[in-house]
């Protein structure tokens, strides 16, 4: 990757922030290693019309939906081609270790791949209209320009779901990376422009709320709000949206459960609730961050689960041994030492972590934490932590699982280990969550569908219907008669 300074990207060319810049600070030390730039309301409204111009311009309106693709393919193979340096960018900025960021980023050219291949396969339809003397169908056009938000976590997948549909559809970006560790996004700029896109099809920028995500939230010339973060974020940018009346996508935080039972192989069970807790360091929206065991079990599945998370080794996230590195901010540990104080004081009992690790005297680090809660009104199974806190809560019957696991305002993802078939079926059908992963967990594809119900938010993203989302339909009506229309006031 190049080694310019980091820049937005509008219209085209690498520039300023007009709020001037601010340090990004790594995780791992605690210390300010860049300066990146601070978008205002001024920026955002320039890229904004600059996606406006582009949406109309002929450079990319009259592009066929094949050449679309062929620049997504593009894209694909650039961001392959650099996912490596991207990895290491993304773990300096926010602290995800390199194995996980490495393999992430690699990955996410597939999505590019799949929207790519997408671009030309959105039809419209032939409608079988009553009418004898009409030929009637509809268009799928593309909805305008799209303001993408997305937070530091899978900053590169996140953007992935949002600008492969949308560009396979015809749309143009504004995409704000956050405040926190946006210099994977800022880099993937450059690739943005070397793949050939027009100037002004995606715009990238970063900012703070109040003078970058607000203004971009409630310009009129945005038809699309797609956003990841956090619910309390999110009730801002519907209220900013009443300006535009903009289509708005959330995809928000979570409180996940893994329910187990008591048939299930507890080995198997074990590998899965850590990498969905302590992998990334807690810090994604589907960790599994409940885990509600059958009694009979719960002992069993304690005692390996305990052995796990006191063998990772935490350290520095560049280093290719490293299975757990820092939180991403120091406003994040906080949060998490409060909560987990309050949790104990309610009756939680602290199995294994609670504290920040020795030999870490820099950096925002956190041991694996694993709470045993008899209660379901203890603070760390109520509040999304987003770090490496795993919640647990035994349950004797099925009815009481369910009961658990819906005894949330989230509804993301869940997971349900259990040996029997009609037991799983019962379970997909009693979970209210967007994804229910059955014996296995954390699984993503770009071919699936991916959203939440309740405080996890609205619409889905991945899959054929994301960028359907991306399109707005076109009625159209031919009348296929050669007799003159008949004069309406003339009664027959």
């Amino acid at each position: 990757m190049p080694s310019e300074p980091f820049r937005n990207y509008i219209d085209g060319a690498f520039c300023e922030g007009g709020a001037g810049s601010f340090e990004s600070v790594d995780p791992a030390t605690g210390e300010a290693w860049a300066n990146m730039p601070a978008a205002n309301a001024a920026d955002v409204d320039r890229a904004v019309r600059a996606a406006d111009r582009a949406f109309h311009d002929p450079s990319w309106s009259r592009l066929t939906a094949t050449q679309r693709g062929k620049l997504l393919y593009r894209l694909a193979d650039l961001v392959a081609e650099n996912a490596q340096a991207l990895a290491e960018l993304e773990t300096r900025d926010t602290g995800k270790i390199i194995r996980e960021t490495s393999a992430q980023i690699a990955y996410v050219a597939d999505y590019y791949r799949y929207y790519a291949g997408l671009a030309d396969k959105i039809e419209g339809a032939h409608l079988p209209i009553d009418k004898p003397d009409m030929e009637t169908y509809l268009r799928r056009e593309p909805i305008g320009v799209v303001a993408a938000v997305v937070p530091w976590n899978s900053q590169l997948f996140l953007s992935a779901v949002k600008l492969g549909p949308a560009l396979a559809a015809g749309c143009t970006v504004v995409l704000k990376a956050s405040e926190d560790g946006p210099a994977p996004l800022l880099a993937f700029a450059r690739l943005v422009d070397q793949a050939g896109f027009p100037p002004g099809v995606v715009n990238i920028l970063t900012g703070f709320g109040d003078q970058c995500g607000s203004a971009l939230a409630s310009h009129p010339l945005v038809a699309r709000i797609a956003f990841t973060g956090g619910p309390a974020t999110a009730r801002h940018i519907v209220r900013h949206s009443a300006e535009n009346l903009a289509a708005v996508t959330l995809e928000l935080g979570g409180k996940s459960p893994v329910v187990v039972f008591e048939d299930a192989d507890l080995d198997s069970v074990a590998n899965a609730v850590v990498a969905g807790i302590f992998a990334a360091t807690g810090q994604s929206c589907v960790a599994g961050s409940r885990l509600i065991v059958q009694r009979g079990i719960k002992d069993a599945l304690l005692e390996r689960l305990v052995q796990k998370a006191r063998a990772i080794r935490i350290g520095d996230p560049q280093a290719q041994e490293t299975e757990m590195g820092p939180l991403a901010t120091a406003r994040q540990l906080r949060h998490i030492e409060d909560v987990i104080a309050r949790s104990l004081a309610a009756g939680g009992r602290l199995v294994t972590g609670g504290g920040r690790p020795d030999g870490f005297p820099a950096g925002h680090y956190f041991e694996p934490t694993i709470i045993d809660c008899d209660a379901t009104t203890i603070p760390s199974v109520e509040e999304e932590l987003f770090g490496p806190v795993l919640s647990v809560l035994g349950f004797e019957e099925e009815t009481e699982a369910v009961e658990f696991a819906n005894r949330t305002p989230y509804g993301l993802a869940s997971g349900v280990f259990t040996a029997s078939l009609t037991r799983a079926h019962r379970m997909i059908r009693a979970i209210r969550a967007g994804v229910v992963w059955v014996n296995t967990y954390r699984a993503v594809s770009p071919i699936m569908p991916f959203g939440g119900y309740g405080l996890s938010g609205s619409g889905r993203e991945g899959g054929l219907d994301a960028a359907l989302d991306y399109t707005r339909t076109k009625a159209v009506w031919i009348r296929v008669s050669d007799d003159p229309i008949p004069d309406p006031f003339v009664m027959r």
